[in-house]
């Protein structure tokens, strides 16, 4: 049963990190037309208006302590998206996944238990280092601390994730969460936005809030029940390998030797992390 959990968490993770790479992946194009923050805030409104509109939360759904922990979700979700679209505007997609991924890559040392809490990381970072070769050309510190600064927004992403989605049936704490994202990134960059805003645009936000965060965010929240945050941290080592893939094909970004390596590395580890990451804990059933 536990294995069949750990299968079903891994694929739910997979296919979540291949839509948040191909959104991003199309995101990149839009950001000379209406710029990082812009394409942050319609990710995010759109996803807000998408989940409150499809999953139509009750006030029974929550006790007091959930729905908090649904709403810091939210501020830390805003935190991450525009964190890592400035970072995009600085650096390219792989590296900034790649570095973006350190914070997955704390979870698992820290909720790690025996040699696979030092041995799937380890290997990940490995092949991190390899996809980034920080060691040559010039380093943009500024496009490095916000995927830094996203880097620890993800990490606590994962443990709050995790929370509601032991204690909030099926994917209804998206729906405080992702609103509650909306509103702070229109607080933030909302007024200096909108002008710039098309009605074409406004239907590719549309497409690209499904793809990235509606879809990828609720796939995340189900793989989390299923696995634990150390496998589901080292498993997020694959992202930055779909970035270069993702890079090359949409952007023409192309992979060096090391980087080839390095993708054979993060998936040997992601594969590894999802073999022995099955939660022991029972797992509450989705409902509705």
């Amino acid at each position: 049963m536990e294995t069949g959990h750990a299968r079903t968490g891994a694929l739910m993770a997979v296919g979540s990190m291949v839509c948040v790479q191909l959104g991003l992946a199309i995101a990149v194009t839009l950001i000379e037309d209406i710029g990082v923050e812009g394409v942050a805030w319609l990710r995010l409104a759109w996803a807000g208006i998408l989940f409150l509109i499809i999953v139509r939360p009750r006030r029974a759904a929550f006790t007091r302590n959930s729905f908090l922990m649904c709403v810091l979700l939210g501020v830390v979700t805003a935190g991450i998206t525009m964190l890592f679209m400035a970072a995009l505007d600085r650096i390219p997609l792989g590296t900034a996944s790649a570095l973006e991924f350190l914070g997955p890559l704390g979870v698992a040392v820290a909720r790690g238990r025996g040699r696979g809490r030092w041995v799937w990381p380890g290997l990940a970072a490995a092949g991190v280092l390899m996809l980034t070769e920080p060691w040559s050309g010039s380093v943009d510190l500024v496009g490095v601390t916000y995927a830094l600064c996203a880097a620890v927004c993800w990490g606590v992403y994962i443990l709050l994730t995790q929370k509601v989605g032991d204690e909030v049936a099926g994917i209804t704490g998206l729906a405080v969460s992702m609103p509650v994202a909306g509103l702070v990134a229109t607080l933030v960059v909302g007024p200096g936005v909108v002008e710039h805003m098309t009605p074409q645009i406004l239907l590719i936000g549309l497409g690209l809030a499904i793809l990235l965060p509606v879809v990828p965010f609720a796939l995340e929240l189900l793989a989390l029940r299923r696995l634990t945050t150390a496998a589901f941290g080292t498993m997020m080592a694959l992202e930055p390998a779909f970035a270069m893939v993702l890079g090359f094909v949409v952007l023409h970004q192309v992979p060096g030797p090391l980087g080839i390596i390095g993708i054979c590395l993060v998936v040997a580890a992601g594969i590894g992390a999802a073999r022995t990451g099955a939660r022991a804990a029972p797992v509450p059933l989705e409902v509705g």
